[in-house]
Order: structure tokens, then sequence, then C-alpha cells
């Protein structure tokens, strides 16, 4: 086990790669960025933009995946008024959505754009994550495959030239041995670690049907013998970061979480820092329970994730990021979990027994009996 010797991450993340100097490559990408000409890399996105108007066949120029967070809102807005595209946006409609990702997603939309709402049989869905849970101890997975998907289909069935997607996390994870590599193509999101088992996984379940998954898989051949281009937004902006995307999305209405939200509650850091907390993860609370169950798993959750952001964009130094990580990471509201067991009908004993099944080799047991992370042990 280590720990990038840059950031704090450790190599418990899936399909992370590290150099030959214990670099992780989320670090290496944030190097290769200061060697960029990024003249040229927006000089190419504008010419793909200008491609796109030329050869549509649709209504459309290009399809975005939003949310209404951050990322999606930046993304709308950059595609719009920037390169000048007609955009239609695509979004996923999580199960229990939160107030504020009400919200944002009609702040998004009152910006002016088209918007066509996916929202998977919820039935279907319910099934779909407590079998995740129980599987991959991931009840998120589902939600995502629906979540990248939906927009790969309607770009399909609108014959739309372009997909914009946001960032590629082969770059800023340096989650790039999943598969999803580290260019600018963002039709390989099939390859993503959540996404790389393959949607038929869920005929296994009794009551789904492969009729039931349309809106979880998307045809990547029919993109390509259309010539669709898929595009990661971040390969070809400078100025792309979770907390310079929070800071342009304000602008033009985007809100996060209020600066007096219990940190212990979300497992990170909010009134400190450059307080990742407001600002990620908004629309849904079933995060809150993915990010401790990751924490279980890998030993490492959202803390450690915003974290390493953090220190990557110099607003936090390493010693100020290990230490919000040893108080915040893991962290859960009681009544997050309560509302997912509530939800996929379990007990909260079922839950933490399920849980303790996958927990990670990086956790062991002190002499009193409780489990300590060793993944802390090795930050310094």
């Amino acid at each position: 086990m280590k720990i990038c010797k840059n950031c704090i991450q450790p190599n418990t993340r899936p399909g992370i790669f590290f150099d030959e100097n214990g670099v992780c490559g989320a670090c290496l990408w944030y190097q290769e960025k200061n060697k960029i000409n990024w003249s040229a890399r927006e000089e190419e996105l504008h010419k793909i933009a200008k491609w796109a108007k030329e050869n549509t066949k649709s209504n459309y120029d290009c399809v975005i995946g939003v949310s209404g967070g951050k990322d999606s809102t930046k993304q709308a807005i950059t595609a719009r008024d920037k390169l000048g595209l007609h955009c239609l946006l695509v979004n996923f409609q999580p199960e229990g959505i939160t107030e504020i990702g009400s919200k944002n997603i009609e702040n998004l939309k009152n910006q002016g754009f088209d918007v066509i709402s996916v929202r998977p049989n919820p039935k279907i869905m319910k099934l779909l994550i407590k079998h995740d849970f129980f599987k991959w101890l991931n009840p998120v997975k589902a939600t995502e495959f629906a979540l990248w998907s939906s927009t790969y289909i309607i770009c399909d069935s609108f014959n739309i030239p372009l997909i914009i997607q946001g960032e590629n996390p082969g770059l800023t994870l340096g989650a790039s041995l999943t598969g999803v590599g580290t260019d600018s193509n963002c039709l390989n999101a099939e390859k993503l670690e959540t996404l790389s088992t393959g949607w038929k996984d869920y005929l296994e379940i009794d009551g789904v049907e492969e009729k039931d998954l349309f809106l979880l898989h998307y045809d990547r051949k029919s993109l390509e013998s259309k010539n669709v281009k898929g595009i990661w937004l971040n390969y070809f902006l400078k100025e792309w970061s979770n907390f310079e995307s929070a800071k342009f999305s304000e602008k033009f209405g985007f809100e996060s979480r209020p600066l007096n939200t219990d940190p212990n509650s979300i497992g990170t850091y909010v009134t400190e820092g450059s307080n990742p907390g407001t600002y990620f993860q908004l629309d849904t609370d079933l995060t809150q329970v993915n990010q401790l169950l990751k924490f279980i798993k890998f030993g490492f959750g959202q803390c450690m994730d915003h974290a390493c952001y953090d220190i990557l964009e110099g607003l936090l130094n390493r010693e100020e990021a290990i230490d919000l990580v040893k108080k915040y990471d893991g962290k859960c509201s009681s009544d997050y979990i309560e509302k997912f067991c509530n939800y996929i009908g379990i007990t909260t004993e079922e839950f933490w027994t399920t849980a303790e099944k996958f927990r990670g080799n990086m956790w062991k047991k002190n002499d009193n009996g409780e489990w300590k992370n060793s993944v802390w042990e090795l930050l310094k």
C-alpha cells in the first residue's frame, strides 16, 4: 500500500496509476497541464464546434449530460456562449432528488436551454440499487449507468453530431488504468470503472428483463457509424477545476449547500479551505451513503477526494489536508443511512452486516477491537 508523494491519494483507488517516483496519475496530469499548449487545444475545440454546426442533421449541434451542478452548468454555458453551439441538455433525474438538486436543475433550464429529463422506471431502479448494494457495496452503480447512457441514447436518437461531457476521470483522478484513457474521447465512458462490469449483470435479478434496461446502456457502434464525436471538455480548457467551476456557475445561479452544514454528516469539510463540501454531489443523498461505503471498502471517502483536489489547486497544503481527512473522511449522518435502508427495505443491522463483508484489507483491529485505517498511518 502506498500514498502519492505529492497529494495524499492512496493506491487503493481502482484503476489508479503511479509513476516510478510514487506520484499518482492525477498529480501527473496537473504537472502536464503546465506544459500543454492551451491555445492550440482551444483552437482544436473551436474546430470541433465548427464541424458540429456544419455537419448536424438535427435541430441541435451538441448534446450535454447535466445534473444542474457546478460542472454541467459550466459545460452548458461554455458550449452555448463560448462555442456558439445550439445545445440539447439531457438530465438524468436521480432517485430521491434533493431540494437543492431540484433548484439547480431548474435554474439551469431557466438559463435558456432545451432539456430532456430522463428517469428510468423507479421500481426497477430500486431493484437494481438493492442488488448493487448487496453484490458490490455500490448503491450508485445503476444510477451511473443511466446517468451516462441517457445522454448517448438521446444523441443517437436525435442524430446529434457531438457529445460534450465534463471531465475525464482518467486525468482528474488519475484512474487511467480503468481503460477510459487520458485523451479527449468521451465515447470511452463505457470503460469507466463503475460501468465496465456491464449492464447485463442486472439480468440475474428476478423481475428484471432486458427491455427494462434500455436506458442503462448505449450503442457505441451506432454512434461511430454516424461519425459522432464525443469530447471531455476539461481536455481542452486550461481553466478547469472544481473550485473554478463552482465560482463560474455561481454567476449563473448555481446554489451550494449552506456553510452551516455539519461536515460530520456528509463526510467532508465545509467551513474550512475552499469549502468543497458545499458544492459537490448535491442532487441526491444516496451519494453520502455511497461515500461511507467507499471508505469501508477502499479506505478513503469523499473528504480524501476533496483534499487531494484542493492540494493540487493550491487551496490546501498537505498538512492541512491530512488533518481534514482524519477529521471527516468516512463520516455519514445516521439519517442518510436510515433513509437508504428504508428505501431498499432492509434494517440498519443488515446494512452494517453487509458493509462488513466488503471491508478492505487496509483495515486492522487494534487491541480494543476497534477498526483502524492503515491508509491513515501512511499519511505524513
